[in-house]
């Protein structure tokens, strides 16, 4: 069959792997100039890895990517480390990535609000059955079973995350997110970039044809039931077409799928995300840490600071020191229109916050990203609104992060769903 993968992506390109290895001819289109997607990244000529756009890691327990990382003979390229995360509280930080730290954590209080923070980890660590857990609302169960422990942490890095949706994320997710998450986090040598690109030329040499900066701006079907792609005003034909984009776009290409599938796709709800890379001439934390969980209730300007270089060291850079200020926001959002500059102004007092020391000019560089689609929305019953992965479209197939529920959206999802998609796409050949 011709097969046509629109996203270069990480699904994308998983899924074009195992096509293109079960003899079939795979082109794939990408608008950007890079692969990667999310995970993409850039690199100064000073520095000898690159930096995400958007920040990543991989867990430890991200099992269906590192074993595609093992099929590729690249294992050894894979590096994990234990960088310190943290948690505010009345203005001051303290480690929170161990049973110790979370104990000791002054923001849970004493006694029965410990006693409930561990009893309710323990349970949603081992449970298996979260499809109970998608009928209620985080919010409410918490409430009930976490008690005080709910307002002090887990709330607040809720409210951040999903702002006016907050109270009603339902339970499965956050049941996935403390199921699957490892203290010890990962990296591939050379930056997510190398990894990408890595992938881009092995697809190469198997026989996959990539176009990047090439947009799709059309799915047809054909009278004969094959797909037709409208690329610079020019159509060409294929067997089969896996679309990996969001479900927004997916929607304004292919506007002939039936009226009940595209109301689907434009009523799940996401959230899209701002961030800032800064080049800091010195570190700003000065013990170290890597990951800040910043209450929006604090007034901080940004929901996470992430000093990269407290995770992989400044010497890959040059000396600088790599720090992303990040936030999931609603389309609308004046962050979405200002400029780098003037998002730097509202976020330096939130850096002087972190280490009172800060001065504008420990400031080299900065690079802003912003993407409409970051973060999807699940609600209750999340799981009887995801789109099927065949589309009632003869020879499409679709595959985004808001079907990778009840996981969260990452790199390792991608690559399980980019794998099972092709594995239908096969079979229904």
């Amino acid at each position: 069959m011709k097969v046509a993968v629109i996203g270069a992506g990480l699904g994308g390109m998983a899924a074009a792997y195992d096509l293109v290895r079960a003899g079939h001819e795979v082109t794939i289109y990408e608008a950007d100039n890079f692969a990667g997607g999310l995970a993409g990244g850039f690199k100064e000529s000073h520095w000898d890895w690159t930096v995400e756009r958007f920040y990543h890691h991989w867990f430890q327990s991200d099992h269906s990517l590192l074993k595609w990382i093992d099929e590729l003979g690249w294992r050894s390229k894979v590096h994990f480390f234990r960088p310190l995360s943290v948690m505010y509280h009345k203005d001051k930080f303290y480690p929170f990535d161990s049973i110790l730290n979370a104990l000791l954590y002054p923001g849970l209080g004493w006694g029965i609000n410990k006693i409930r923070f561990g009893l309710v980890g323990l349970y949603l660590r081992l449970t298996n059955n979260w499809h109970p857990l998608e009928k209620v609302t985080t919010h409410e169960w918490m409430q009930k079973w976490a008690g005080n422990s709910y307002h002090t942490m887990w709330e607040p890095m809720l409210e951040g995350k999903f702002g006016p949706y907050y109270k009603d994320i339902n339970m499965a997710w956050m049941w996935a997110r403390i199921k699957t998450r490892t203290t010890n986090l990962g990296t591939f040598e050379g930056g997510f970039q190398v990894f990408a690109d890595s992938l881009a030329e092995h697809l190469r040499s198997l026989g996959v044809k990539i176009h990047f900066s090439t947009p799709v701006e059309r799915i047809l079907t054909n009278e004969n039931q094959s797909i037709g792609l409208i690329v610079g005003n020019k159509q060409i034909d294929f067997d089969r077409c896996l679309v990996t984009t969001s479900p927004g776009l997916l929607a304004h290409l292919a506007p002939d799928l039936p009226p009940d599938y595209l109301q689907g796709l434009l009523q799940l709800k996401h959230l899209g995300a701002v961030v800032m890379v800064i080049a800091l001439k010195r570190r700003l934390s000065e013990q170290g840490y890597y990951w800040f969980n910043l209450p929006k209730s604090a007034g901080f300007p940004f929901l996470a600071l992430v000093e990269h270089t407290n995770f992989i060291p400044p010497e890959h850079f040059g000396g600088d020191h790599i720090l992303y200020c990040g936030d999931y926001l609603p389309a609308g959002h004046e962050y979405f229109s200002l400029s780098q500059e003037e998002l730097l102004t509202r976020f330096t007092p939130g850096l002087a916050r972190i280490n009172p020391d800060f001065q504008p000019d420990w400031v080299r560089k900065i690079w802003l990203f912003r993407t409409s689609y970051a973060q999807p929305v699940p609600l209750v019953n999340h799981s009887q609104h995801i789109p099927p992965i065949k589309t009632p479209m003869p020879g499409l197939f679709f595959a985004s992060m808001s079907q990778v529920y009840p996981w969260d959206r990452g790199t390792n999802f991608a690559v399980e769903l980019g794998r099972k998609a092709a594995a239908l796409l096969l079979s229904e050949g």
